[in-house]
């Protein structure tokens, strides 16, 4: 039973270690389920977990973690609040699905099984039967079912729609906390968002221009939330995170479940390091090499006419006057993405609160 004392996140693993998931279809089976007066919850689907106020609120918030499954320091703050709900300590004023992504990557403590989660969402699972594209579909489902269970108009602001995709990076990085904002398709960037994201102590953002196969993506784009892909520090093995470097994201992740409204400084994004997104490169043949050390950090900047990469002989440039790299991965299968530079991006322009 979801009870008070679970530990959510052990109880999820140790069934996808047996590969005996009875327990976990017991408590699906149930529905929903009455926690305390003011609070209920469900189980969706395996490590797929739903909290949802009596009373009516106007928020609607998605927390995914572990979509690699290395990535560790989100999963192990996810499931501490996941716990402290269960348990009474900490009160969910707010529609909340938290989501444990890839729990055979975790059990393995890799970034995945067989493919890269992260690049399976908004359809890229068709035509694979593997682990990672079946749980996208699954994640895929759950999502639209959470958002499409409330009215929606993102114009009239009288609900919102959260999705934040929780991460921590492979590697170091001039910027340790950034977020990659998904394409908006026109929409303008939320400051309250970019608010929220500082108050998590993301100092940094990446503006996508284009459409991706991301999970933030798919968020954004079919259902109009606010969805980033939150990095939060450096990938550590499970017990080896030091949670004082994540203290800011985790005070305001209870924040925006336990409180009803949560006042934002408007005008943080000034101080912020905004970028947008220059180059992608991809791998496109098997001698594709960086131009750069394995330990290269992420945001490391190049001038123009430098080489980033080389293949098939010839050496791929930094175009603009100065760019940033970011998710250098030499070792990508041929066709995926194997580097993005960016440069710096003004949004003055193209605010909403």
């Amino acid at each position: 039973m979801l009870s008070r004392d679970l530990d959510f996140l052990g109880w999820t693993l140790k069934q996808a270690k047996s590969k005996d998931y009875s327990e976990s279809k017991t408590e699906m089976a149930k529905g929903w389920q009455a926690l305390n007066p003011k609070l209920e919850v469900k189980l969706v689907g395996i490590g797929i977990i739903e909290f949802r106020p009596t009373q009516a609120s106007a928020k609607d918030i998605v927390l995914s973690c572990g979509v690699h499954g290395n990535e560790t320091a989100p999963i192990e703050i996810c499931n501490d609040l996941v716990n402290q709900i269960l348990a009474g300590t900490l009160e969910c004023q707010h529609r909340l699905q938290v989501q444990f992504a890839n729990l055979d990557a975790m059990l393995i403590g890799e970034r995945f099984v067989e493919e890269n989660l992260n690049r399976l969402f908004s359809g890229a699972h068709k035509g694979k039967t593997h682990k990672e594209a079946e749980r996208a579909r699954e994640l895929e489902l759950a999502t639209r079912d959470f958002f499409e269970a409330m009215p929606f108009e993102w114009e009239s602001g009288e609900r919102q729609r959260c999705h934040y995709d929780l991460h921590t990076a492979i590697r170091d990085s001039a910027h340790p906390r950034f977020a990659i904002y998904p394409f908006r398709h026109g929409r303008p960037y939320r400051r309250s968002q970019l608010a929220f994201l500082n108050d998590c102590g993301v100092d940094t953002i990446l503006l996508s221009e284009q459409p991706t196969t991301t999970y933030s993506y798919y968020s954004s784009h079919q259902f109009e939330a606010d969805a980033f892909t939150v990095e939060l520090g450096k990938v550590r093995p499970f017990g080896e995170n030091d949670h004082s470097q994540f203290a800011m994201a985790r005070e305001t992740l209870t924040a925006l479940v336990s409180q009803s409204d949560i006042e934002w400084q408007a005008d943080a994004w000034k101080g912020m390091n905004l970028y947008q997104i220059h180059q992608v490169i991809n791998k496109g043949h098997e001698d594709f090499r960086l131009a750069f050390d394995d330990d290269t950090a992420n945001f490391s900047a190049y001038a123009q006419g430098e080489p980033l990469a080389f293949e098939n002989g010839q050496a791929v440039p930094v175009l603009a006057k100065e760019e940033r790299i970011v998710f250098p991965n030499a070792k990508v299968p041929v066709g995926q993405r194997a580097l993005l530079t960016v440069v710096a991006a003004d949004i003055s322009e193209r605010l909403t609160d």
